[in-house]
């Protein structure tokens, strides 16, 4: 086991706050999240050429959160795809996703799911970034921000939520597994890799635990 590895363990014990209803991020950073830097020269940028893209504000239980959104800039009634992030956050990455599946007629919103625990997108330190905002995301926070941002499309015009997929990275990868058994009116979920084993919140569940609801 690396250290990386062995703190993100570390990292599940102790007291959570659960009830924490404050946004420490109400607007997303520009460019790659720090902990990535610096970035290959041959990184993918999908221009927004076509589309219509940029930051929004989706009403939650309690606040907004902010999400970047990107669809096609003519038509309507757009298939949604929900995107997840990695640990850290809406950055770059994750924008350039939703754009490539605007260009392929697809409504993609991404969430910035860690908006009341902290800004990922500043942290160097992976192990501390673990620590500090990741573990204390639970599943249940994530999963009403998701059937949120679901209804901030429907409310848009544009999108179907009938037709409704998700996508997600690594964090977001077992994310796709648990809204998978949230939510039966999803209808797709692609997973890039991501733990199934454990939840990384005390007490949430692993993808392999809820595998017969979804």
């Amino acid at each position: 086991m690396n250290d990386a590895i062995s703190t993100e363990l570390k990292s599940l014990l102790g007291e959570r706050n659960v009830d924490r209803r404050t946004f420490i991020v109400t607007t997303l950073g520009a460019g790659f999240a720090a902990a990535v830097l610096p970035v290959a020269a041959q990184a993918i940028t999908t221009s927004t050429d076509g589309l219509v893209a940029g930051e929004v504000q989706v009403p939650t239980k309690d606040g907004t959160m902010p999400a970047y959104r990107a669809m096609p800039a003519t038509g309507g009634n757009f298939p949604v795809i929900l995107v997840v992030q990695e640990i850290f956050g809406v950055h770059e990455h994750i924008k350039d996703v939703c754009r490539r599946l605007a260009k392929s007629g697809f409504f993609a919103i991404a969430p910035e799911l860690y908006a009341r625990q902290g800004d990922a997108s500043k942290y160097t330190d992976i192990p501390k970034l673990m620590a500090d905002v990741v573990a204390k995301v639970p599943d249940a926070q994530v999963m009403a921000d998701l059937d949120a941002t679901v209804g901030f499309a429907k409310a848009t015009g544009k999108a179907d939520t009938s037709r409704l997929g998700i996508t997600g990275f690594c964090w977001g990868g077992r994310i796709v597994w648990m809204y998978a058994a949230h939510n039966p009116s999803l209808a797709a979920g692609v997973a890039w890799y991501g733990n199934v084993a454990t939840g990384r919140y005390p007490g949430d569940k692993g993808a392999i635990e809820v595998v017969d609801r979804i």
